[in-house]
């Protein structure tokens, strides 16, 4: 019996713990990783089927209409996925989560959400609060990128 506690004693140390803690956050950003892979693999599949959709059975000038705009979104999709991606292999890389990218990616999304934005659909509201968010997030990256010079 004193030999199981002791091993439970040595098991809950500071040093194993943090061991086995630091093991654990290195086996889920490796399967976060894997499972953004998949996720960007999907993206671009559903983006290879709308543009070869959109080349075949769009009518000759209604492509420059709302199938644009869907294609731009779906690109653009495709970009903060592969940020977020690159956010989780610097995690791996460094054990730090990099700010910048964060609100580089955050901003890539915003501005995705603006440029598919349906204007007849969104109100005034909505239309200030993702300029508050830009004006912040461009504010933010601002503050990051002076204080790594």
């Amino acid at each position: 019996m004193a030999k199981r506690a002791r091993r439970l004693i040595d098991q809950l140390s500071n040093e194993t713990f943090l061991s086995r803690l630091h093991q654990f956050e290195g086996t889920l950003s490796k399967v976060l990783c894997l499972g953004m892979v998949l996720v960007i693999l999907a993206i671009v599949f559903d983006l290879a089927v709308v543009l070869v959709r959109a080349i075949f059975t769009t009518a000759p000038g209604a492509f420059l209409g709302q199938t644009v705009i869907d294609i731009f979104g779906l690109f653009l999709t495709v970009l903060i996925a592969l940020e977020i991606l690159e956010n989780i292999t610097a995690y791996i890389q460094k054990h730090v989560v990099q700010v910048e990218l964060v609100i580089v990616t955050a901003l890539t999304a915003v501005g995705r959400k603006f440029i598919i934005l349906d204007l007849d659909k969104v109100t005034g509201t909505t239309l200030i609060g993702l300029a508050i968010a830009i004006l912040a997030l461009a504010i933010s990256y601002w503050i990051v990128r002076s204080s790594h010079r």
